[in-house]
């Protein structure tokens, strides 16, 4: 099935310790490989590429579980392709995260009385490159733990030089191209953080808050508005009605006294009012909300701040100074006396924007701020999904791509931090506005200053793809990495870090977009379904179970649970499973190395094979058919499920148990079977090695005496199929499984042996005898053998000698009343597909499971009354 042509080890062995310990191998493997340089790419390889980028982590951050699931997958995907023969590139880095590595640093300054103005902007940074050095990226040592096949000698950073010229370099093109420019708009605040945050760092919850109905005006000029943020009217500066609206056509173009100021305001009509919410009638803050901002520009409205950057009210009068909550009760109260509350309900819940980094509630405000002109970046984005030259898994998936790139507002790029890409963009004493590129000098001399803002973080890492293939130099990994095969990541951050992606990697590699296929994750939650926070106290620490059951069990249960854009729940008890999965492959190869299982030589010709061997040989190679096209298609749970199944159940538990009669009897048979079992322990280790690499290569280099698993030759299906042994060991099968079930009803226990006779003339399963006895503990008949209980099965007879073992009567008794219940099933299920009013209306999934229980009722009649016929009379 395979060819490798590895160099054996200097002293292969075949033994192994009677228990798998992880923890005694893991690591040790991993830097094995590591030295060995097998996860190292080389641009200047004939193989075929096969890139992929890691989801750069921040550099504040450690292994989480959704790290774990995204980087078992990527890593499943990468080992597969390099054992296929491709120059495989797995990139490593990680994100310098603006405000979140920032926070950590003002938090140790914090510790020493500082802050960051104490120390200055230059001094500043040093301490954070301070901190970066011997604090963070703690997340790489974690990586090696998980196993991940990175290539580390190409790590990145995404403020290290190389990166840096690659980020100055695309903002003086957009910029240069009028697809950058500075403007005032409305932007996400953090009054804690004092910047701007992007979309993606602001986390909605249901707060509870007040809503307050106010009446502006009096008279017939009065209206009346609902709002939960009393504090903003300070701001206004209109009255919003709907145009066809005829309950205020009246007022439209009069002014309206606004109450606890010395101003009167507008009212405009304008579509974007829902006249059919609340009274028809929205107070219009332009500074404050990016709804009413829009509607200030199309009427020309004044834009009136009535807050600092700390969310303190900065409008003159008996408010000032006031924090916003302060501000809220205080107007509350301030428009209560003068009579202009109309309605109150507290509590109201309602969502409300919180910074992700320090839970403060966001602040809407209007502000002077860089820009992305988005509208030609993001149409390309959708025409190359549009056009085929980028493939969504899941296809579904598709739909919100085109719903966020096709309705992309401007992005606002720049952060008032200090500790990122500074915006290369200088100011001159007369107004001089000046992009540098980092060809360009910097201007100098008086008056001359550099932008303080920096670049979203997002920014930079919307260059991952091709900035660390060196980008903008025409560098060999850049002509042979780029563009990128796959992106795998999670569908939470497809508008922000993919979309961004895209629509940089395609202006920037004259319209080659940055992967051929993007492949979308759910996310990972606990097993109940719910999402995992530390504050719902469901958190789970991926490298405690990583010291509890080995770093192969949580891969493995990561990759059994990934269906394509479903998010993940996930148990210690599956963990616990997947461990002793583990077990199970240790403990099986274990057992064939015993028995002299072996990958030398060639396999015999299929006349000279069992039919044991050829069903296993069979099933082989469509397993390794299947598992290649779900990998082809991104399905990880699907061929992870395949592989268990495949190796659990019919290797371990049924070739392995069918060879043990042919092992004991030596000779040439056992030879023969040695040899299969050899290549069966082989191509499955193959397979299964790209999701669990740790023990596959410890038992495969073991079992082969070859150099490492990492750089074995992926299986290939040798078109070998049997359908005629395949059908042979499935009746083997039903016989063995019917009379252990048969067994376990009685209360016999596994090992009891029980005299029996076959009826197997004329059957498949003449040639099976020996194994069906040891399987299924049957002894021959004996002298005085009465059979006591009759089973046919599958054209054979298994009749039992059961005197002594059982009560026939109790017997008797409970199979009658099982055989009542199924004919009972086997009524109602008739009647209703008997009943032609239920099958017009039923859904077909309905009616097929109820032929489905009509078929098992059938079934369960049948061997119920066999085993009623086959008890001894009373």
């Amino acid at each position: 099935m395979t060819e490798n042509t590895q160099q054996q080890n200097p002293a292969p062995t075949t033994e192994l310790p009677t228990q798998y310990a992880p923890a005694e191998v893991e690591g040790t493997l991993y830097e094995r490989w590591v030295e060995r340089g097998y996860f190292s790419a080389d641009a200047a390889s004939e193989k075929p590429p096969y890139t992929v980028v890691i989801p750069p982590p921040n550099v504040t951050g450690s292994l989480h579980l959704g790290h774990a699931f995204e980087h078992t997958l990527i890593d499943a995907l990468t080992r597969r392709k390099r054992m296929q023969g491709f120059e495989t590139l797995w990139q490593p880095g990680m994100d310098h995260a603006g405000i979140a590595t920032q926070n950590v640093v003002e938090r140790e300054l914090a510790k020493e009385g500082k802050s960051r103005h104490d120390l200055g902007r230059e001094e500043f940074i040093e301490r954070v490159w301070k901190w970066k050095g011997e604090s963070g990226g703690q997340i790489s040592g974690q990586m090696r733990r998980l196993g991940d096949g990175v290539d580390w000698d190409r790590e990145r950073f995404t403020m290290d030089e190389g990166l840096s010229q690659s980020v100055q370099t695309i903002f003086k093109r957009l910029y240069d191209d009028e697809l950058i420019y500075r403007a005032e708009r409305i932007i996400n605040w953090c009054p804690r953080c004092l910047t701007a945050i992007s979309d993606i760092e602001v986390e909605y919850q249901d707060d509870d808050g007040e809503l307050v109905s106010l009446k502006y005006g009096d008279g017939d000029e009065t209206v009346v508005v609902a709002t939960t943020r009393a504090e903003t009217m300070l701001g206004d500066t209109a009255i919003a009605v709907h145009p066809d609206d005829e309950r205020y056509k009246h007022l439209v173009g009069k002014l309206i006294k606004l109450p606890l100021t010395d101003r009167s305001i507008p009212v405009v009509a304008d579509e974007h009012v829902d006249p059919e919410f609340g009274t028809g009638c929205v107070k219009v803050t332009p500074a404050h909300d990016p709804n009413d901002f829009e509607i200030g520009q199309r009427h020309d409205l004044p834009n009136i701040a009535v807050m600092d950057e700390h969310a303190v009210i900065t409008v003159p009068g008996p408010f000032q100074g006031l924090d916003r909550l302060e501000a809220r009760s205080a107007i509350v109260g301030a428009l209560r006396a003068e009579g202009r509350i109309v309605a109150e309900k507290r509590p109201y819940s309602h969502s409300v924007g919180h910074c992700s980094r320090c839970k403060t509630t966001i602040e809407p405000r209007l502000s002077m701020q860089w820009w992305v002109k988005v509208a030609p970046l993001a149409k390309a984005a959708g025409d190359a999904v549009r056009d085929g030259k980028v493939a969504i898994h899941p296809q579904e998936m598709e739909k919100r791509y085109f719903d966020w790139v096709d309705n992309l507002h401007d992005w606002c790029i720049s952060r008032q931090l200090w500790w990122g890409h500074r915006i290369p963009v200088w100011y001159g004493p007369s107004g001089e506005v000046v992009c540098v590129g980092p060809d360009d000098e910097a201007p100098t001399g008086e008056g001359w200053t550099q932008d303080s803002d920096v670049l979203d973080t997002w920014f930079s890492s919307g260059l991952w793809p091709f900035s660390t293939l060196g980008w903008p130099e025409e560098t060999d990994s850049l002509a042979k990495f780029y563009p990128n095969s796959v992106l795998v990541t999670g569908y939470d951050i497809l508008f922000f870090w993919v979309a961004r992606m895209m629509m940089f990697g395609l202006y920037a590699m004259d319209g080659t977009p940055p992967f051929h296929t993007i492949v979308l994750h759910g996310m990972v939650r606990d097993q109940f379904g719910k999402k995992m926070s530390k504050s719902f106290g469901n958190a789970v620490n991926p490298l405690d179970w990583m010291d509890k059951y080995g770093s192969d069990a949580v891969r493995f249960t990561l990759a059994r649970g990934a269906n394509p854009g479903v998010d993940v729940p996930i148990g210690e008890d599956w963990v616990q499973g997947s461990r002793n999965f583990a077990n199970k492959i240790w403990n099986a190869t274990r057992f064939a190395l015993m028995n002299g299982a072996t990958i030398e030589g060639e396999l015999p010709p299929a006349e000279q094979l069992s039919a044991t061997d050829r069903w296993i040989l069979s099933r082989l190679n469509a397993t390794v058919a299947e598992v290649d096209a779900l990998y082809d298609d991104y399905q990880f749970a699907k061929l992870s499920d395949a592989l268990f199944h495949f190796a659990w159940d019919e290797v371990f538990d049924w070739y392995v148990e069918l060879s043990k009669t042919t092992f004991m009897g030596g000779g040439d048979a056992a030879k023969v079977s040695g040899r299969v079992l050899g290549e069966v322990l082989d191509v499955t280790l193959r397979l299964l090695h790209p999701i669990v690499p740790f023990v596959t290569e410890t038992l495969w280099t073991t079992l082969t005496g070859r150099e490492s698993l990492v750089i074995a030759e992926w299986p290939s299906d040798s078109g070998f199929r049997d359908a005629a042994a395949e059908q042979e060991i499935e009746t083997l099968q039903q016989v063995i499984t019917e009379v252990r079930r048969f067994r376990a009803d009685q209360g016999l226990q596994p090992g009891q042996k029980v005299p029996a006779r076959l009826s197997l003339d004329g059957t498949t399963l003449a040639k099976h005898e020996g194994a069906i006895r040891q399987l299924l503990r049957l002894q021959p008949e004996g002298e005085g053998f009465a059979a006591t209980a009759t089973l046919p099965v599958s054209g054979a007879t298994v009749a039992l000698d059961l005197s002594g073992t059982i009560d026939v009567a109790a017997e008797r008794k409970r199979l009658a009343k099982d055989l009542a219940a199924a004919e009972k099933e086997k009524a109602q299920a008739t009647a209703k597909l008997g009943n032609e009013a239920f099958l017009a209306k039923a859904p077909d999934n309905v009616v097929d499971k109820i032929r489905g229980r009509l078929t098992k009722a059938d079934a369960d009649i049948s061997r119920l009354q066999a085993q009623l016929d086959g008890l001894p009379q009373a």
